[in-house]
């Protein structure tokens, strides 16, 4: 366990230490989503030269997306693994995985195919690996958030859930540049090369080809390693402690976070509200479940995965000559509005966050609608996609995550949570599978009808959004966890 002098108010040197071993978690979920961006068209072709079976373009889609069937499978079972064998054991096991799926996946010929020969049952044991590592993500984009709400005191739990979410965007950055330096002088292979053998491949590119991608994928394997590790020297959270009869763990951890006077008020707020080890899912009332899952819901709806998986390829069909150049302004911008949240939410609130980042959003969604394609208003719909990102980025991406590890009680906190996350990760496969169908629609030949028909039913949600927050989600600044038992009992 991680161990830290302390005062009469708690060391927040120790507190901090252990959310930084947590919020790897959240770099790893951001780490493992973005990889497959650079390794994507060596792995194709790759399995282009397969004999026993036609890589199409339809499998090449599924291999690239097989990890989000993971994380449906991950956040469905994460309350389960959460509320038996606690958030500590669960978060161990999700770095395992990490660490399986980013050996697998670099190497999925282990002890049973040959190596460098590609063939179908090889496609679906990478395949396998890459799932297991979604069930990894699945794991940490629940328990992680979970875990940090439940050992943060109130005043500055909203900002230390919102560090997930920078970990998440760095993650992504950091995989981006991970790729970029691997991939060094070689090149990505051109798809009409792809199938003709690998002789016909670019000289430059056939490493990529071989070899690039299986280390763009093992890369993954030291931050996994290190989270795994790290992770077994934190402490258990005080509340499940409590739902287990170790109070006096419990006590010890609280007093260390919180100073002694304060953890004794604290723990007998936390046994007050533990009067069973859990409670039935709909104890509180629907609308409990109902506000978690819509949460969820809008923060994929609103089609922020759209412009951050095809940004490259948005800023390409407006007639950009490098597109990753803008790809990676939009990625700093992330972060730096990611810090506005982290810096603002305990000052200004959830709800005001998150309504004013869903009228950006919608400012921005409909900005791309109206200029996209339009000669001369390149510039507008540039920058309406970053006023777009930017939004999401102090509002929906964090604070979305904030509020699910927060909002609901601790006796069904595990259970209720899984399910929030799942809808997560369900509308997250649903988005970005149907962004490109939708963003090519055409009523007439040549007309630009999928471009504003895409983004202004981005536009639109943005606005539901923003009224779902203003009349149905509470204020949950300056709130215990266990405030959120009496709050929902009162509103049944």
């Amino acid at each position: 366990m991680i161990i830290m002098a302390q005062n009469e108010n708690g060391s927040r040197g120790y507190l901090i230490s252990i959310v930084m071993v947590a919020v790897l978690g959240g770099l790893l979920f951001g780490y493992d989503t973005a990889v497959i961006s650079g390794a994507e068209k060596g792995l194709q072709a790759f399995f282009k030269e397969a004999a026993d079976f036609d890589y199409t373009d339809g499998w090449h889609g599924f291999t690239s997306a097989s990890a989000l069937i993971g994380c449906i499978i991950g956040s469905a079972i994460s309350g389960f693994l959460a509320t038996n064998l606690g958030r500590k054991k669960s978060l161990i096991i999700a770095g395992l995985l990490f660490f399986i799926s980013a050996l697998g996946s670099m190497d999925p010929e282990f002890l049973f195919f040959e190596y460098g020969t590609p063939t179908y049952s090889l496609l679906i044991m990478f395949n396998f690996y890459r799932v297991i590592g979604g069930i990894g993500v699945g794991l940490a984009s629940a328990i992680c958030p979970m875990y940090i709400g439940e050992v943060a005191p109130s005043g500055i739990r909203g900002m230390l859930v919102s560090w997930n979410q920078f970990a998440i965007i760095f993650g992504q950055l950091v995989v981006y540049f991970v790729n970029f330096f691997i991939l060094g002088d070689h090149i990505q292979p051109l798809v009409e090369e792809m199938g003709k053998g690998l002789a016909a491949i670019n000289p430059a590119a056939q490493w990529t080809v071989t070899t690039g991608w299986r280390y763009m994928f093992g890369s993954e394997a030291v931050p996994a390693g290190l989270f795994a590790l790290l992770i077994c020297f934190v402490p258990e959270t005080p509340r499940y402690l409590v739902s287990i009869n170790q109070d006096q763990k419990a006590l010890t951890i609280l007093s260390k976070i919180n100073g002694a006077s304060k953890a004794q008020q604290i723990l007998q707020d936390i046994k007050d509200t533990m009067v069973v080890k859990t409670e039935k899912l709909m104890t509180y009332g629907f609308v409990c479940i109902f506000v978690g899952i819509m949460l969820s819901v809008f923060q994929q709806a609103v089609g922020i995965n759209a412009v951050l998986y095809y940004a490259p390829r948005i800023f390409g069909d407006m007639g950009m000559d490098n597109p990753m150049i803008l790809t990676v302004f939009m990625g700093v911008v992330n972060i730096l509005f990611t810090l506005v949240a982290i810096f603002t939410v305990e000052k200004w609130g959830r709800k005001p966050l998150l309504i004013w980042g869903s009228i950006g959003m919608a400012i921005g969604a409909l900005g791309v609608a109206v200029s996209f394609g339009r000669p001369g208003l390149e510039f507008v719909t540039a920058a309406s996609i970053m006023v777009y990102a930017a939004s999401f980025m102090f509002s929906w991406g964090p604070i979305t995550w904030v509020l699910i590890a927060e909002i609901f009680p601790n006796t069904i906190r595990g259970g209720a949570v899984a399910i929030a996350v799942a809808f997560q990760w369900i509308f997250n496969f649903i988005v970005s599978s149907t962004f490109v169908p939708m963003f090519n629609m055409h009523l007439t030949e040549g007309d630009d009808f999928g471009h504003w028909f895409t983004y202004g039913l981005y536009g639109l949600i943005c606005l539901l959004a923003a009224l779902f927050v203003w009349k149905m989600v509470p204020e949950t600044k300056g709130k215990t966890l266990e405030d959120m038992t009496a709050m929902w009992k009162n509103r049944k």
